[in-house]
């Protein structure tokens, strides 16, 4: 088994809060050697909860292709439903915004997840940072989708064609 130096950095990623977009090859490679040697002494119950955000987060964000159908959306669908009591004019709007949000959820759950797992001490956790670092991620997500359909480098299906 691999011995993490003090001073290395795969010891700096494991005690720094980490995002989404900081799983590069090295935090992998610390990730597995920390999961290993936590295999060992035994899982802590923050480790587990990590793991079972990490998981749900993963099974409502856009990494996933295939979650769409089983729990993308069936949660927008009863999010646009909760939206058309308000005004039956609502349905679609509150399923595209429904749709948005679980996507997000599911962003901000894998952060959560990630720390939990990964931070061998307790830290204090500046959610506000975190919330905001979700929020910009998913927007630039749906951004760059946006862009690359506009410019036909993505084909999108003409659901909404009248024949």
């Amino acid at each position: 088994m691999k011995v993490i130096p003090k001073n290395s950095n795969e010891n700096r990623l494991l005690e720094q809060p980490l995002s989404v977009q900081d799983l590069s090859v090295q935090s992998f490679q610390a990730l597995l050697s920390n999961l290993l040697s936590s295999m060992k002494a035994g899982f802590t119950l923050k480790q587990v909860r990590g793991g079972l955000m990490l998981v749900m987060g993963y099974l409502l964000s856009p990494l996933c292709w295939w979650n769409d159908l089983f729990f993308n959306l069936p949660v927008a669908y009863g999010f646009g439903v909760i939206c058309s009591w308000i005004s039956a004019d609502l349905l679609i709007p509150g399923s595209i915004a429904g749709y948005w949000l679980s996507n997000i959820a599911g962003i901000l759950l894998m952060q959560a997840g990630a720390g939990d797992m990964l931070q061998k001490r307790a830290k204090e956790r500046d959610r506000k940072k975190e919330i905001l670092s979700g929020l910009f991620t998913s927007t630039a997500f749906t951004a760059i989708v946006l862009v690359l359909i506009h410019l036909n480098i993505l084909d999108t299906p003409n659901l909404f064609n009248g024949g």
